[in-house]
């Protein structure tokens, strides 16, 4: 199970690191490769997007990514079986699909979830899918022993707090900020209180994205959240620079 994965490797580590990459873009041969860097540098937990033409919840260098990739013709089956692939190359990683409920229903809620569970996936975050409309979703992924990750954002109330830190599974993923992912997020005293407010309302590890994209950044969160996530600013290194240079950002931030 994915809680108890993160709870093991957490008693070695001051922080986790998770991080992101979109399925297809710039090709499924690259995201192997990233993915082989990622491992390397020792990083705990993977979201594999399965590409989406509306990511509402996504940044500007996020949403690009999934336009190319499915301009390039991504098709979710090539999603399953590139992600069969990963979990037994990298058995050590957990990886997770991240997508929207128009890919989940598409496919239908059971043989997504069966396909997800043959593939090795650990859990999944969608972040459109809203507690009051997951029950059924929520109650397979429990019987499948999957996570369903939730999403806290500064804008909840505390009670929505409470109720998405009690209804998620695995982990809870927490934003830092209003707004969309890969956007700069402000490291300070707000944030650590922001980061307080959403432990208090759960049991559960805590990642936080959104922003997350420098060492200074991770030692921040170290010791605050559990897991520090990094998704926009490692498709910008590898648009820039290649997969090399996503190696050795990783390998900085510990």
């Amino acid at each position: 199970m994915l809680e108890t994965k993160i709870r093991a490797e957490l008693q070695t580590k001051p922080i986790l690191l998770m991080t992101h990459l979109v399925l297809g873009y710039p090709s499924f041969e690259e995201n192997e490769k990233v993915i082989g860097a990622m491992a390397q540098a020792g990083v705990e937990l993977v979201e594999l997007q399965i590409p989406f033409s509306e990511p509402s919840a996504d940044g500007p260098v996020i949403v690009n990514a999934n336009a190319e990739s499915l301009a390039k013709g991504t098709k979710v089956e090539q999603c399953f079986e590139f992600a069969a692939k990963m979990t037994g190359l990298y058995p050590k990683v957990g990886f997770l699909f991240m997508t929207y409920t128009n890919i989940l229903f598409a496919r239908g809620m059971d043989q997504f979830l069966e396909r997800s569970l043959a593939a090795g996936l650990q859990g999944f975050i969608i972040p459109d899918l809203p507690i009051e409309e997951s029950q059924d979703w929520r109650r397979n992924c429990h019987k499948a022993q999957m996570a369903n990750v939730l999403i806290m954002t500064p804008t909840s109330t505390e009670a929505r707090l409470k109720e998405i830190g009690q209804a998620s599974t695995g982990l809870v993923y927490s934003v830092g900020r209003r707004g969309v992912t890969g956007l700069k997020t402000q490291f300070d005293l707000g944030l650590e209180a922001q980061i307080r407010r959403f432990k208090a309302a759960t049991k559960l590890p805590l990642a936080l994205g959104f922003g997350v994209k420098s060492p200074e950044d991770v030692a921040f969160l170290s010791g605050k959240a559990d897991l520090a996530v990094i998704g926009s600013k490692l498709i910008e290194l590898h648009q820039e620079a290649g997969v090399e240079a996503v190696g050795r950002f990783l390998g900085s931030l510990r």
